[in-house]
């Protein structure tokens, strides 16, 4: 019957597998991040380990990735990984706590900086912010709207991604070059004042390690391409060098943003300020810069949200298909091929998510209040990084299982690019529970829940 088709279209070659991860990349992260991470470390020192740790765990895990999808070149990504290495249970949980906790979130996330950016515009233009209920709507018809999109197939949404990476790019690449040569309104001594935290202890490790969260999110996403791999043209060849293309040109991008913005505004002002993109082009342009910037960036995490709720869907759609997931997940549009059930499924969570997120706001702060992402990265970065462990790890246990099976690409600097993942992320599991721990109990809840699902529906 076409109603129930479990077939892709191959129409994404290079261009846009490097698109996709791009796109998937450069959302909210490195235009909004940068306040809380400055928040916590308090120092220019800090400030740029977070981000270098942050890029040397993308490097190596991109390695692994790599060498995974590779050898299996199928749709659903970490998932496919998982159930090969640990069986379907471990698999369910993954897939699972992706949908109610983690990647879910993740879109919710950034559509509440989209909305936040259009907030910046507005309060430039009008001298007056957004309010909570405002910031709903507007968030709540961003998840909609590209959700309908991506219901008509995998070629127009290709299309998208190219076209939002381009301007992503472009956006990344205005802000270096006029921050870092604008000398008349920038300050070399921002770079050093201060450089070094007050003392070195416990509570710096601590800092250090809660503000790994938002670097970790802001680079996450890299894997992307890993989810359409049934989609794309040449996957053993073209998956890799996309997750290498896309995560190199994007680390080049990171670090000239950040110089831009040290060079723009000292440690107090990027504390200060969320939408520090706006705030650095402000200073250089005045109004008009922060205006145009804002745009920028909205379009930027309009184009990563597009990109996410492409991905994502193809995750329960593999796991549908497996017989792990909600039934009607299996099933592909008779015309566009896309997984539609699928879609709006996560659609509606992302739904009930943001209504968590809005309601969590207002009991903190009231009608004012503008935390709503923080809480949302909060609650899911401690399942996220249980199950980014397992993944790691499933490199070594797939080799033991199939020593012999064709590998189109090894990882490099195996075993240590496997043990240097695994030690990081471990020590940022640890500090996450310690600094953020009823959200990341409420995200380990959830995940855990779904065990009720697998023994009654599956088992």
């Amino acid at each position: 019957m076409q109603g129930t088709s479990t077939e892709y279209k191959k129409d994404l070659g290079l261009k846009e597998s490097v698109a996709i991860v791009i796109s998937r990349i450069i959302g909210s992260g490195i235009f909004r991040t940068p306040a809380p991470i400055m928040a916590l470390v308090g120092c220019t020192s800090l400030f740029g380990l977070v981000w270098v740790i942050g890029g040397i765990i993308t490097i190596f895990g991109a390695v692994i990735y790599a060498e995974l999808s590779a050898m299996l070149p199928k749709s659903g990504g970490p998932y496919v990984f998982l159930k090969e290495a640990y069986g379907p249970y471990i698999a369910f949980i993954r897939g699972w706590a992706m949908f109610f906790v983690s990647e879910t979130a993740s879109i919710v996330a950034v559509a509440l900086v989209f909305t936040e950016y259009l907030n910046a515009i507005w309060e430039l233009t009008a001298g007056t912010p957004f309010n909570l209920p405002i910031t709903f709507i507007i968030s709540l018809l961003t998840i909609w709207t590209l959700t309908g999109i991506n219901m008509f197939g995998v070629s127009l949404s290709g299309k998208f991604q190219v076209f939002f990476s381009m301007v992503k790019v472009g956006a990344l690449g205005a802000i270096i070059g006029m921050t870092l040569t604008s000398f008349s309104t920038g300050n070399i001594q921002n770079f050093i004042n201060p450089l070094w935290p007050e003392s070195f202890g416990w509570e710096t490790i601590l800092a250090v390690g809660a503000a790994l969260r938002y670097s970790f999110f802001a680079f996450s996403g890299w894997e992307g391409a890993t989810y359409m791999a049934e989609e794309v043209k040449e996957p053993q060849k073209t998956l890799p060098l996309s997750l290498f293309i896309g995560i190199g040109g994007v680390m080049l991008l990171y670090i000239g943003t950040n110089l831009g913005y040290l060079f723009q505004l000292d440690v107090q002002a990027i504390t200060e300020n969320k939408w520090v993109a706006t705030a650095a082009m402000q200073v250089v342009l005045g109004a008009t810069g922060g205006i145009l910037i804002s745009v920028a960036v909205a379009i930027n995490a309009f184009g990563n949200i597009s990109t996410q709720i492409l991905c994502k869907s193809r995750t329960w759609h593999a796991m549908a298909r497996d017989g792990l997931f909600f039934d009607k997940f299996k099933e592909l549009h008779p015309v566009f091929q896309t997984p539609n059930n699928a879609l709006i499924g996560q659609g509606i969570w992302a739904t009930v998510l943001l209504v968590f997120s809005l309601t969590a706001t207002y009991l903190q702060s009231g009608s004012s209040g503008s935390n709503a992402y923080e809480i949302m990265i909060d609650f899911f970065s401690a399942t996220s990084t249980i199950f980014n462990l397992l993944t790691f790890y499933a490199i070594y246990i797939l080799r033991k299982k199939w020593p012999t099976k064709e590998r189109p690409y090894k990882a490099l600097l195996y075993p240590w690019s496997m043990i240097v993942v695994l030690i990081l992320y471990s020590a940022f599991f640890i500090i996450t529970l310690i600094t953020s721990f009823i959200p990341s109990m409420i995200g380990i809840a959830l995940t855990l829940s779904g065990s009720f699902y697998y023994m009654k529906k599956i088992k």
